[in-house]
């Protein structure tokens, strides 16, 4: 059997059209999700030694073929709510299109995985990880790192409280500050959900438009201020039919908080089973630096997560941490204090900074790019 040589790159394949171009040469190539049955191939022509079809639908025969030729085929699974191997992100249309249970394809796949949330079944919970596996190769293929782990997409993260009211003074000046990022070209990522995290998407979104009109956006909202309230999905969507060109931001949620709607104002959306692991994919792309704007445990966590990762290097790079919000992080609490503490002669203490205002916080990122430390 032939060993894969890291030294060459290895297909991907995610199409009929991408299968017909590669030619004969498929070798421990990786075949997603490919219907077959239109296709008459002479697999014995083909070289697929170790080649991976992931979830393709294949005849009979077209399986006998390949495996004698010594492919590897991962079968399409019935009887779940979602598919285990995709090729790309979601999009916020993707999850709220309605299916054949007259639901959201997001509430199905949410009411799915909380049936077994605890008690998965050994195929049950393999299966989540192969959609979480594929989904950590189709956020790389977006954000198209190289082999030093150099992002070619400048990402910021933004940490907040899921539970900001559309009213809150937080939540403008997080949306202001997102699209001033946004209109320097850095990538907004957030969690994905409601609060905070739709401030950060919404704010990137209106990055095409002006100051007065993302705060008319903002003011079209105010009416249905938390995710329970009534009209609040369609007073988001009235704000993307008066505001149709919006830019790309990235949401990072998860379904183990999927009774939180994710919101409609990111453009590529990378949904997690895992919850640990879609938190720490989150902080370890922004590489670009974190801005924290009030929140409550989950936000303070994410803080001392984002720390790790800046006090060890573990991803070979440091970055600033901006918190927004003096009252919060220097007189309520002590966070922005014992982080000084903690980051003391080591490089991201040098990139810490306190803010109050959207502008305050572009200058802190653009005075503090990322750092490589070898």
């Amino acid at each position: 059997m032939k060993k894969i040589n890291p030294q060459f790159t290895v297909k991907e394949i995610h199409s009929q059209q991408e299968f017909l171009k590669s030619g004969h040469l498929l070798d421990n190539a990786t075949i997603q999700n490919i219907d077959f049955t239109s296709l008459e191939i002479y697999w014995n022509a083909v070289d697929i030694e170790n080649a991976v079809f992931l979830g393709c639908t294949l005849s009979a025969n077209d399986q006998a073929q390949i495996i004698q030729n010594g492919g590897l085929i991962f079968p399409k699974p019935k009887g779940l709510a979602f598919k285990p191997y995709r090729s790309h992100l979601y999009t916020w249309q993707e999850l709220y299109r309605e299916t054949s249970l007259g639901k959201s394809t997001d509430l199905e796949i949410y009411e799915h995985f909380s049936k077994t949330k605890y008690t998965p079944s050994m195929m049950e919970s393999l299966y989540q990880s192969m959609h979480d596996h594929s989904i950590d190769d189709a956020l790389r293929d977006y954000l198209n790192p190289d082999k030093a782990g150099n992002y070619k997409i400048k990402a910021i993260g933004i940490m907040g409280g899921h539970g900001t009211l559309r009213t809150d003074e937080f939540y403008t000046k997080v949306a202001q500050t997102a699209q001033l990022l946004s209109q320097k070209e850095y990538l907004v990522v957030s969690g994905g959900g409601p609060g905070t995290m739709e401030a950060a998407n919404l704010g990137a979104y209106m990055g095409n438009y002006s100051t007065s009109e993302l705060l008319d956006a903002i003011s079209m909202m105010s009416d249905s201020p938390f995710y329970t309230s009534k009209d609040y999905h369609e007073k988001a969507m009235s704000v993307l039919e008066k505001y149709p060109k919006g830019k790309d931001s990235l949401a990072i949620p998860t379904w183990f908080y999927g009774h939180e709607p994710s919101n409609v104002f990111a453009s590529h959306i990378a949904k997690y089973f895992s919850n640990s692991i879609r938190e720490d994919t989150l902080l370890a792309i922004a590489i670009h630096g974190i801005l924290f704007a009030p929140g409550s445990a989950g936000t303070t966590q994410e803080i001392f997560m984002d720390a790790a990762q800046n006090h060890y290097i573990t991803f070979d790079y440091v970055s600033p941490m901006i918190f927004m919000g003096k009252k919060r992080y220097a007189e309520d609490t002590n966070l922005y204090k014992t982080i000084q503490q903690l980051s003391e002669g080591k490089e991201y203490g040098e990139m810490l900074r306190l803010v109050d205002e959207p502008e305050e916080a572009l200058e802190a990122f653009l005075e503090n790019p990322p750092r490589r430390v070898d």
